[in-house]
């Protein structure tokens, strides 16, 4: 018996509901699911371990290596792209340019040119060349800022003294990682490379002065995104995310890591909003890239590691930790003991923290080792022990930095104001 007579084909095609993006809608559920979980079990464990390290091991276990309930196909991988600029786009927002040109930031950065040359020499008697010896030095010594600002705000660390420390020291080991590994791994000469950053310097300069110049020439637009930016329309939002659009995109055509731009589009945001508006434009940034784009990243980078290559190496992948802590936290450390830096930090268990954070690394490893992984530089399975070991320390060291420090519960005022302002949205 037949029940589509003369019913068009086209018609039964949508009623079937066949669709190209069904895998991807089923990983994306399963995602969402980690990432609701997340927060959930670091509450029933009482905070003692992080939701980001949560989300990153959720994701290992609903990935294709235990699981197997979500992949990265194209239309995830996107969605790790855009949370990947929203979590620096929000690092970038937290820094203030005054501070970097402090004695502070002098201090953080020949650290970590030390720690950078001392890990490539090292590393160069071990692999017997120059760009594997560049590619571990880089990936030992990187600072994931935008991994630790979420962590940092959740242990009300941001605006301390330790939290301007690490802030710099992040910031530091986030951009200098990224600007030597374009200028010294890319297929282009280092002239060409170095054209092409001050040709982003000029569009970002372009992208920072041109919603003033353009509501100066003409006032009615200025008066139209004040109009819309508490409605529906969300104006003020939408230009945010036009600027990080622009500058990821800009990045990408040049070949650079996008976490430059995004990182770029945060300082802008900084220097052009107003002072006033900080608190609320941050918290209204938290709701719409914490809800969904930020923890889709740390799940898709939990869903990246090789549960096979851990139980297969699991004395490399704990030596990882190991080796960033003495290469990049001790330094950090003794630096802060041994010579004023201008943090004003006193106490040891302080210092201590700040070399724990500051060892902290992950988006760097990930985009370093995939570099050199398509360049022939690194074997997968090396660059997989790297990677495995990245997500320890952000599961890891922030954890024992909170132990160091005391690490408090958030309050319930706290969480009320949170709510009202949410409320407020």
């Amino acid at each position: 018996m037949h029940f589509n007579a003369g019913l068009p084909t086209d018609a039964l095609l949508l009623a079937a509901g066949a669709t190209e993006n069904t895998n991807s809608l089923v990983s994306f559920a399963w995602i969402m699911a980690a990432a609701l979980l997340a927060p959930l079990v670091s509450y029933m464990l009482g905070y003692r371990l992080p939701s980001v390290a949560l989300l990153l091991i959720f994701g290992m276990i609903i990935g294709p290596s235990v699981l197997d309930l979500a992949a990265e196909d194209e239309g995830i991988e996107m969605l790790k792209e855009l949370g990947v600029g929203a979590l620096f786009l929000l690092a970038g927002f937290e820094i203030q340019i005054s501070t970097l040109k402090t004695k502070e930031a002098g201090t953080a950065l020949s650290t970590w040119i030390i720690c950078a040359l001392a890990c490539g020499v090292g590393a160069y008697f071990l692999v017997d060349n120059v760009p594997g010896a560049i590619v571990v030095a880089l990936a030992l010594t990187s600072t994931a800022l935008g991994t630790l600002t979420p962590m940092l705000k959740q242990d009300r660390i941001l605006g301390t003294k330790v939290g301007n420390s690490v802030m710099i020291h992040g910031a530091i080991g986030e951009v200098a990682p990224i600007t030597a590994m374009a200028l010294l791994l890319g297929t282009r000469s280092t002239l060409t490379t170095m054209i092409i950053l001050l040709f982003f310097i000029i569009i970002a300069v372009a992208v920072a002065i041109m919603p003033a110049a353009i509501a100066s020439a003409i006032p009615w637009v200025k008066t139209a995104f004040i109009s819309g930016a508490g409605s529906t329309n969300q104006t003020i939002l939408r230009l945010i995310i036009l600027i990080l659009a622009i500058l990821m995109a800009v990045t990408a055509v040049f070949e650079l890591d996008i976490v430059l731009g995004a990182f770029a589009a945060g300082i802008i945001l900084n220097r052009i909003i107003p002072d006033e508006f900080h608190r609320r434009l941050e918290h209204r940034l938290d709701v719409v890239f914490y809800s969904m784009l930020i923890p889709v990243f740390f799940v898709v980078s939990g869903m990246s590691i090789s549960w096979d290559t851990i139980a297969n190496n699991p004395w490399k992948v704990l030596g990882i930790p190991a080796l960033i802590l003495v290469t990049r936290g001790l330094p950090v450390f003794l630096r802060e003991n041994v010579a004023h830096t201008g943090s004003d930090i006193e106490t040891i268990r302080e210092r201590l923290q700040v070399g724990l954070y500051s060892a902290t690394g992950l988006p760097i490893i990930v985009a370093v080792t995939t570099l050199a992984v398509n360049s022939k530089i690194m074997e997968p399975e090396n660059a997989s022990i790297f990677v495995s070991g990245g997500a320890l320390t952000v599961a890891l060291f922030p954890f024992l930095a909170s132990l160091v420090g005391g690490k408090k519960q958030p309050e319930k005022k706290d969480e009320e104001s949170s709510a009202a302002e949410t409320k407020d949205l």
